[in-house]
């Protein structure tokens, strides 16, 4: 369990290394069919930036604690980007689509915890 907290501090710390914003965590473990344990969610506000998340989040992991996604899907365009860590689902959207897909909001049940931007 101690891994799975580290594994989603650290891919925190890459999204706020490139100014990731609105970083919600939601915590799926209470809630039974769930496809994972965590989600990480947050935004970028261009898919040049969208990109540069995804890139900090796979070099924090990588570096730090050894961890490579499974699969990373949505780069061609860049408006949302899932990253697949096992127990942990990393979602880098644009605004727009994060908001029309609202993600948080599918998942009622889990705990959300907002990460308060950095300046």
């Amino acid at each position: 369990m101690e891994q799975i907290t580290q594994l989603v501090e650290t891919i925190t710390k890459g999204i706020q290394e490139k100014k990731g914003q609105r970083i919600v965590v939601a915590d799926l473990q209470g809630i039974e069919g769930a496809i994972a344990r965590y989600f990480v969610i947050c935004q970028g506000n261009s898919p040049a930036q969208v990109e540069a998340i995804t890139e900090s989040i796979g070099d924090f992991a990588r570096k730090t604690l050894g961890e490579k996604p499974a699969t990373v899907a949505g780069l061609e365009n860049a408006q949302w980007v899932a990253m697949d860590y096992g127990d942990v689902l990393v979602h880098v959207f644009l605004p727009d689509v994060r908001d029309y897909y609202d993600l948080e909001h599918l998942w009622d049940d889990a705990g959300l915890i907002q990460i308060p931007d950095l300046d």
